[in-house]
């Protein structure tokens, strides 16, 4: 049995709670409702019978507010709470690094890294190119280091896969949602990257404005995307692929199962000794993220990600 640490409570991010009860296959609904997040109980309910990853189990929590922690444990069947992440190490054999702010992925990454402990950092890794930087360092240094957005396991994104070549070659990819370029953006391109077998981004330029971010992306292989997140719009995450011979339309609604494929993912890397997911991949998308930002602040520049 795998003993995991989940750690760290960002404002709006549900993942200790939701993550949790996935791997520990319990939950307490009205408990997630009241923490604000009814949403959650809602798919947890409607997946009872799948929940629980055999195998692993989160042990330990860790939050910045011990109440929130207790809240976590009594709701996902947490045996330990514990006042400092650090108390962790030496009792887990991974930990899930949940919070969705990156500017706190470093100094709580660092002391769970330097113990050689398997660690899951929840998306955007990075949003600073020092940032970056060091978790580049940590992985050709061999450390254990896995991190994306869920929506790389998107079950709809994984169905248009099958369905692609009938369209023809690509000729334009367009992708929608809601909310900010920062914590949200990732999620897009994740599923764009994944969707479309990780090609090599070339340069990347932000065309839009504050709350309404537009993106343009040159691929190594011609293609041209688009990736557009507006703060006002209604909830929707949304991919369009439009070939020579035809197009398809995929919006992302599942939450719950690529959440708990993303899991599943990890708990079978630590299981394998090393992450399934090549950080090639994530660097791709951080660096994609990070360079629309570098291009929003410099009014639009086109930014070379050579």
């Amino acid at each position: 049995m795998l003993n995991i640490g989940m750690i760290g409570m960002s404002p709006g991010n549900a993942h200790p709670y939701s993550w949790s009860a996935i791997i520990n296959g319990e939950f307490d609904r009205e408990r997630i409702t009241e923490a604000g997040y009814p949403a959650v109980g809602d798919y947890l309910q409607a997946n009872q019978d799948t929940l629980g990853i055999p195998g692993a189990r989160v042990s330990h929590v860790w939050t910045q507010d011990l109440k929130i922690s207790t809240d976590i444990a009594r709701h996902s069947g947490i045996s330990h709470v514990v006042e400092q992440m650090e108390s962790m190490i030496g009792e887990i054999d991974a930990v899930i690094l949940a919070r969705d702010d990156p500017e706190n992925h470093v100094y709580m990454a660092k002391p769970f890294l330097e113990a050689g402990i398997p660690l899951f950092i929840d998306k955007p890794l990075a949003f600073t190119w020092e940032d970056l930087a060091y978790f580049k360092d940590q992985h050709q240094s061999g450390k254990f280091l896995m991190s994306c957005s869920s929506m790389r396991y998107a079950q709809e994104c994984r169905t248009i896969k099958t369905e692609i070549k009938a369209l023809g070659p690509l000729h334009l990819v367009t992708a929608v949602g809601k909310k900010d370029w920062k914590k949200y953006g990732v999620h897009l391109l994740e599923a764009l990257f994944a969707t479309l077998d990780d090609p090599s981004p070339l340069w990347v330029q932000h065309v839009g404005e504050k709350d309404k971010d537009i993106v343009v992306i040159g691929f190594a292989n011609g293609l041209k995307t688009t990736v557009h997140l507006f703060q006002d719009i209604c909830g929707t995450f949304q991919l369009s692929f439009f070939g020579t011979n035809g197009w398809r339309l995929v919006e992302i609604k599942n939450s719950y199962a690529m959440f708990r494929d993303n899991l599943v993912e990890f708990i079978r890397s630590v299981e394998s000794g090393a992450s399934r997911l090549d950080f090639n991949k994530t660097k791709a998308i951080i660096q994609t993220v990070i360079g629309a930002q570098e291009s929003f602040e410099n009014g639009g520049k086109k930014f070379s990600l050579n």
